[in-house]
């Protein structure tokens, strides 16, 4: 039994071209996860804002709001591999630009806003590309699999990335952060173009034809089993998933901890994420049920964090919070790809990142603020509860689906 659980879990891994990518991106992500936690701290110390780590991040995001459609249309019209070499090498240029102002202490908080903005631009592009190329690497039926392994990737490298980041700030300072990212951006390149080309499942490349956004716009808006996701995935995305302003303040602001400790706050979301994900990996369902559980236990999650009263307490209610939040993000994801057709999945999971991602611009000023001034748990309570209405749509969703199938001629389908 233990032995057919774990060949499930790493099933994906069984495919040479998934293993090339799996491998480039554990070096990458770890290296984005020390870019993450130094920009955050960098920021702080230059301000000591709450709203300034707001803006900055928002300034990160707003491109992927209003350019993630075109760059998922982009991701539909070409050859994702050659796309994401591209990607990877502009991320690589960004992260070594800040490196070099930071060392040489030519940076200001306009210049990290400036090139915050440009990798949002970059990543309006890579999002969509990335996410529907999982499909391309292992096919339909492994898919919920790749997308769960990625996610305990991304885990695995918030746990080492932050703590190996704490350290460096504490003692050299964090311009070595982003120089090290920037050169991790290599392994990336590298695994994309040593991939065995024959070997991809490439979808079936959109033509070019006028309003093509508009398309998968409306080819969504008619497409509840899609709809509802997104519309969940945009609640939570904008009021949840907003760590990266909370938990710097909740290290200084709440527990009177420094570098060191928001580095080992957010190493234990990671380290709950690798076991969430695995789980996922190994069991995880798809489909709307599945997601409006994983967005309940997503919030009560967050809403205990938000009332732990030491540090101590609050690492290890943020590992649950890393668990449930990676389980939802994962059912979202592969809900949202097994759903679309191929010829639109790009652009679907472009409204993906922009429900995700794409909302930061609108959610991290907001939450920036609300915990400047009333402390970081005030905004880890918002986003509990946002996770817990997210969850509320999902049912009402699946209740009136399961009406609708039951008794067709006296309830009204829900609408699109």
């Amino acid at each position: 039994m233990i032995r057919a659980w774990a060949g499930g879990t790493f099933a994906a891994l069984a495919t040479p071209n998934y293993r090339r990518y799996f491998a480039g991106q554990a070096v990458s992500l770890v290296g984005t996860w020390m870019q993450t936690v130094a920009q955050a701290w960098l920021v702080l110390e230059m301000t000591g804002s709450g709203t300034a780590l707001g803006l900055v991040a928002g300034a990160q995001f707003l491109p992927i709001l209003l350019l993630a459609p075109y760059g998922g249309l982009l991701a539909d019209r070409m050859d994702k591999r050659r796309l994401l070499i591209a990607t990877q090498v502009a991320l690589g240029a960004i992260a070594l630009t800040l490196g070099v102002l930071t060392v040489t202490g030519a940076v200001e908080l306009w210049m990290v806003i400036a090139l915050a903005l440009a990798l949002g631009l970059v990543t309006a592009c890579d999002n969509p590309a990335r996410q529907s190329f999982a499909q391309e690497m292992v096919g339909a039926g492994n898919l919920r699999n790749a997308v769960s392994l990625n996610s305990v990737l991304v885990n695995s490298a918030r746990a080492v990335g932050p703590a190996v980041a704490g350290v460096l700030i504490a003692t050299v300072g964090t311009g070595l952060c982003f120089l090290i990212n920037a050169a991790s951006y290599i392994a990336v390149v590298v695994a994309l173009a040593g991939m065995d080309v024959a070997a991809l499942r490439p979808a079936p490349r959109a033509a070019r034809e006028p309003r093509q956004v508009r398309q998968g716009l409306s080819y969504v808006a008619h497409t509840p089993d899609l709809l509802v996701p997104l519309m969940m995935l945009a609640v939570v995305g904008t009021l949840a998933y907003e760590f990266q302003v909370v938990l710097p303040l909740l290290a200084e602001g709440t527990f009177g901890g420094g570098a060191g400790t928001y580095g080992l706050l957010t190493s234990a979301m990671g380290a709950g994420a690798i076991v969430g994900g695995l789980v996922v990996a190994g069991r995880g369902r798809t489909g709307l049920p599945a997601l409006t559980l994983a967005a309940a236990t997503f919030g009560a999650a967050i809403l205990v964090a938000a009332a732990a009263p030491t540090v101590a307490v609050a690492l290890v209610a943020l590992a649950v919070v890393g668990a449930t939040s990676v389980t939802f993000l994962a059912v979202g994801n592969t809900t949202l790809q097994l759903t679309a057709e191929p010829r639109f999945r790009g652009r679907v999971m472009a409204l993906w990142a922009v429900a995700f991602l794409g909302s930061t611009p609108v959610g991290a000023p907001l939450i920036g603020a609300v915990s400047e001034h009333l402390g970081a748990r005030g905004g880890l309570v918002i986003g509990g509860v946002a996770c817990l209405v997210a969850a509320g749509m999902g049912a009402v969703a699946s209740a009136r689906r399961r009406d609708h199938d039951g008794r067709p001629r006296t309830v009204e389908p829900h609408p699109a």
